[in-house]
């Protein structure tokens, strides 16, 4: 029983990635935003939780760290043939993911304090901060004082109020605290490989978040649609020097972006009323039962390991 409750935390993550792709449709980008974050950190929490408690049990069938534990009886769990390889598997799996994030984590930190490092060397006109470089690029640069670093090939690929359209989208990434919620699906996409798609997701609707913010800012639909459109068609990611996780409106599936903005504000194409909530009840749905059922799993193994330990009985 408590094997298979363990396992309901592994499965439910494959169940993210669909739910993922039609949120968008059916919710504003800012509640789709906080759903598909919030969604990701529990069922990545749930895996992280299920993962642990098969590798704790594997160990504690080992008798020096049954020892370590203070166990006086055998833990009851399955024939050692399965627990053994299922914990041996579980710590890998811990092990690999922690060393891939943690090499994720050195990598983008290392790119921030670059770029950081580069903005500050320039002067600033206000939040705005123009790099001296042939290739257009724009972006959101965190930290404090948020910054927009722009290049004067983006300047010059786009009309005066194209930039405006564009400063007002970067300005809605920094002020949404949107580097957060990348940071946060990057995390739960080392924790489990079918919350990598969500991982897009998030920065789609991220973006999308930034597009209507600054829709609303320059009061023209229109124009923020055609700066995004013309300032993606002037840039080449090959040629960008800003950190990979940094919020940008020249990433992700632009013509997808360009079509919302077009669209009537406020009516995604592929809304239906009536599932309005359902996409984000039922991930949120998903995302609960993964951290119960691990919690339950988890405080289960703990009861038989005080029994073990001589401190209960059944």
């Amino acid at each position: 029983m408590t094997t298979t409750l363990l396992l309901i935390p592994l499965l439910l993550p494959c169940a993210a990635p669909p739910l993922a792709r039609r949120i968008l449709d059916h919710c504003s980008p800012v509640a789709a935003l906080w759903t598909l974050t919030v969604s990701a950190l529990l069922l990545a929490a749930g895996t992280v939780a299920a993962l642990g408690t098969f590798a704790v049990t594997g160990l504690l069938k080992i008798p020096a760290f049954a020892a370590l534990g203070e166990l006086v009886h055998p833990l009851r769990t399955p024939s050692e043939r399965l627990v053994l390889p299922v914990a041996a598997l579980a710590a890998g799996l811990l092990t690999l993911g922690t060393f891939a994030l943690g090499r994720s984590a050195v990598r983008q930190a290392a790119g921030l304090r670059t770029a950081r490092s580069q903005a500050e060397r320039r002067p600033a006109a206000g939040d705005l901060c123009v790099v001296d470089s042939p290739h257009p690029d724009a972006y959101a640069l965190p930290g404090r004082p948020h910054r927009i670093v722009v290049t004067t090939g983006m300047l010059r690929a786009l009309g005066p109020d194209e930039r405006e359209a564009l400063f007002a989208h970067e300005r809605a990434h920094n002020t949404g605290g949107h580097h957060y919620f990348l940071a946060a699906a990057e995390l739960a996409a080392h924790c489990h490989p079918a919350l990598r798609p969500v991982r897009e997701a998030v920065r789609l609707v991220a973006e999308r978040a930034a597009d209507e913010a600054a829709a609303t800012a320059v009061g023209d639909r229109r124009l923020t649609a055609r700066a995004i459109a013309r300032a993606a068609l002037a840039a080449h990611p090959a040629d960008s020097s800003r950190p990979a996780f940094t919020p940008a409106a020249t990433t992700g599936p632009v013509p997808r972006r360009v079509a919302a903005l077009l669209a009537p504000a406020g009516r995604p194409a592929g809304r239906t009323p009536r599932t309005v909530p359902w996409i984000a009840v039922l991930l949120t749905a998903c995302a609960v039962l993964s951290c119960a059922t691990a919690a339950t799993g988890a405080l289960s193994i703990h009861q038989d390991i005080e029994v073990a330990q001589g401190e209960a009985s059944r």
